[in-house]
């Protein structure tokens, strides 16, 4: 048996790597553009090999509906910029985690917010960390919040209409001074000084603009931002987790704090006695809730004065 085991001829050709014209074309292409200075990285997107692209990615967009919920905010003011975010990730009804870092540091004076379907922000914006390092390399200059914010748009804009969903925020400091900008996976790019994105980004900007002033302190902006995080959170159940707070200024971005949304709620409301049941309704601060309504108490006063009267005595 060992003698016709030994005389066994096998074939390991599988294993071999195949060769393939069009890749091989495809890099040559590749190595062209690159000595050209041609940008490619999204030239060569793989797209479904069907007749009708349009037609396909309406029926897939029909069966797939992604729900996605979050909540950030930023913010310019009197000493830099302020950005606050949570940190819970859903997947429709069920929540898949509440420690995803919705913050990405692009380089040391530029930041990015996620909201949206977070594989896609993570990975354009980091691809944006890429481009404005090079930009970086070939200029000798570090890239403006305006340029890093156009660049991304430009690359989102070129993959409209293919399932990308993303509403993100980029913020930095340049010799220009703070910027804010809102940028989506359609290509829209808006330059602001308030922004919150996401499903809790109602509740937030009611906080927002009621405490929002340009001469804010750091720490009292920084306050601002993370209450704002904690009432959408307290609001909306896609948001929720653990509230992180960024200051951008002249230096850079600083982390200034993460609490986490649970200690926020008892920080400010505390567990305290109510001293006066009968006037607390059972919600945030001293609500009173008359024992009777309003208009069968007067009624009632109405027909003590009637029949007091003289007249009502009488008969």
């Amino acid at each position: 048996r060992f003698r016709e085991m030994t005389s066994l001829n096998l074939d390991f050709s599988v294993l071999d790597r195949p060769v393939r014209k069009e890749a091989d074309e495809l890099t040559s292409t590749l190595e062209n553009d690159v000595l050209c200075g041609i940008n490619t990285h999204d030239q060569y997107f793989t797209i479904p090999r069907v007749e009708d692209f349009s037609r396909f990615q309406k029926d897939v967009v029909e069966h797939v509906k992604p729900q996605h919920g979050t909540t950030t905010l930023g913010f310019i003011f009197e000493h830099g910029i302020i950005i606050a975010v949570d940190s819970r990730a859903s997947q429709g009804p069920y929540i898949s985690s509440q420690t995803v870092k919705k913050v990405i540091e692009i380089n040391p004076f530029l930041l990015g917010t996620m909201a949206g379907g977070a594989a896609d922000c993570q990975f354009w914006q980091r691809n944006l960390g890429i481009q404005c390092r090079l930009h970086e390399l070939e200029t000798g200059k570090r890239i403006t919040v305006t340029g890093a914010s156009k660049l991304l748009a430009n690359t989102l804009y070129g993959y409209r209409g293919r399932g990308l969903s993303m509403g993100t925020m980029v913020a930095g400091w340049d010799t220009t001074g703070p910027g804010l900008f809102y940028v989506d996976s359609d290509g829209t790019r808006l330059k602001g000084k308030r922004f919150s994105v996401g499903s809790g980004s109602l509740f937030a900007y009611g906080v927002l603009d009621q405490g929002f002033r340009h001469d804010l302190s750091i720490k009292e902006a920084a306050e601002l931002g993370r209450r704002a995080i904690y009432h959408a959170t307290f609001r909306d159940a896609f948001s929720g987790g653990t509230v992180s707070v960024y200051h951008v200024g002249p230096d850079g971005w600083t982390k200034m704090s993460g609490t986490d949304v649970g200690e926020l709620h008892y920080e400010y409301y505390p567990a305290d006695a109510v001293e006066n049941p009968e006037r607390h309704g059972g919600g945030e601060g001293d609500i009173f809730v008359p024992k009777k309504r309003e208009h069968e108490q007067n009624r009632e006063d109405g027909e003590k004065k009637k029949d007091s009267s003289p007249e009502a005595m009488e008969t």
